[in-house]
Parts: C-alpha cells; structure tokens; sequence
C-alpha cells in the first residue's frame, strides 16, 4: 500500500515484516515484534523512557476522537511516571495527515516534538498544508529549517510511516486511536479510566 507524502515526496512502501510475541486483543491475530513496535529508533518517546509499561498509539492529526482524548491520555502518561509512550502515525485520512505526520516527526529533529504535536492536535477542524505550517509558525517553529530537516529525512520519515502503517495491518485495527500496551491490543477509543485500567494489566 502506498500513500503519497507531500511535504517530502517520499512514497509509503515496503514489506511487512510480521512477527509473533504479542497476546491478541480483540481483533489483533498476529503483531510484530515488541522490539520493533515499541523500539523504533525513528520514533520519537514521549513519557518515561526508561518506564515499565510500554503503549504504543496509532493515531491520525485529523482523528476527531485522537485529538478529544490526546491531553488526557498525556495527563494519565505523566502523572503515572512509570509509561513509556510511543505515538505511531498512522495517517489514514489522507494526504493532509501525511504531511502532518511528517512536519511534527520534522520537529523532533529540531527539538520541538511535543509543541509540534500538542500544537496540531489542538487545531480544530480538517488540516491543510497552509494550516499546519501556520499553526506551527504560530507555535514558534522555524518553518524552512523544518523544510529542510523533513527534506534530508524524507526516507527515514517515509520509512517509519510505512513500519507504522504495516503494524497497524497486522493487528487488523480498522481507525484510531488504536492502541497496544504492554502485550494486549486495544482498538478503539480509551477513556482516562480504561487507560489506567489497561495500564495495570499491563503491569500486573
């Protein structure tokens, strides 16, 4: 499968590489290996790096319910000190999602993942290139810098996107926010209680 990226130009293909070791949870059959799914060392880590529960969290900029729950789901991250968190884009609502996936994963090369990402999750309504570049303008980014860092990476970026997509497939999660934490599968919406109780499973 491939999705066109418009602010690099790199194309989202490669072969899935499926490996057994996670328990399945309600749709997932199959899932990659914990090292590459929680691991990527493309992947920017948000929380504890050195925590016990591992989440990781396939979301999209343009996902109504990622957005409602994002500073909730980083209120419970922080305040349990002991999460390590893994945000997997998953731009599945087109190409205004992929270049966002690639301004904020830009970002973190620059320093600024957390504003780039808190900043475009509090943008309200349907993302445009001219959108994004403005909110993160806005936010205090340095816009061509972030051309040129997402310019030199783009198969770096185009390949962790292409890994994200690939192991949402082999967990057959059908939307976001889909989730996977510690070993178990989790797809859907998770309220502030549900992810804490999926926190404790995890580390029970």
């Amino acid at each position: 499968m491939k999705r066109r990226t418009i602010l690099a130009g790199a194309s989202l293909a490669a072969a899935a590489t499926w490996l057994p070791g996670l328990r399945p949870g309600h749709a997932a059959t199959a899932a990659v290996a914990p090292q590459a799914l929680f691991f990527d060392a493309d992947a920017p880590v948000l929380g504890n790096p050195q925590g016990d529960v591992q989440i990781a969290e396939f979301f999209d900029y343009q996902c109504s319910w990622c957005k409602r729950t994002h500073a909730e789901t980083m209120q419970v991250v922080e305040q349990d000190g002991g999460v390590r968190l893994v945000k997997k884009d998953w731009p599945v609502f087109g190409p205004a999602s992929v270049f966002a996936a690639q301004a904020v994963l830009g970002s973190a090369r620059l320093g600024h993942y957390r504003r780039a990402m808190d900043t475009l999750m509090a943008q309200s309504g349907a993302l445009t290139s001219e959108s994004i570049l403005s909110s993160l303008a806005t936010a205090g980014l340095d816009i061509e810098a972030l051309r040129g860092v997402v310019n030199a990476e783009s198969d770096r970026i185009g390949n962790l996107l292409t890994r994200n997509w690939h192991q949402a497939e082999a967990f057959a999660f059908i939307g976001t926010p889909s989730f996977v934490i510690g070993r178990t599968a989790y797809p859907g919406v998770l309220d502030r209680e549900a992810l804490k109780r999926a926190i404790d499973r995890a580390r029970g």
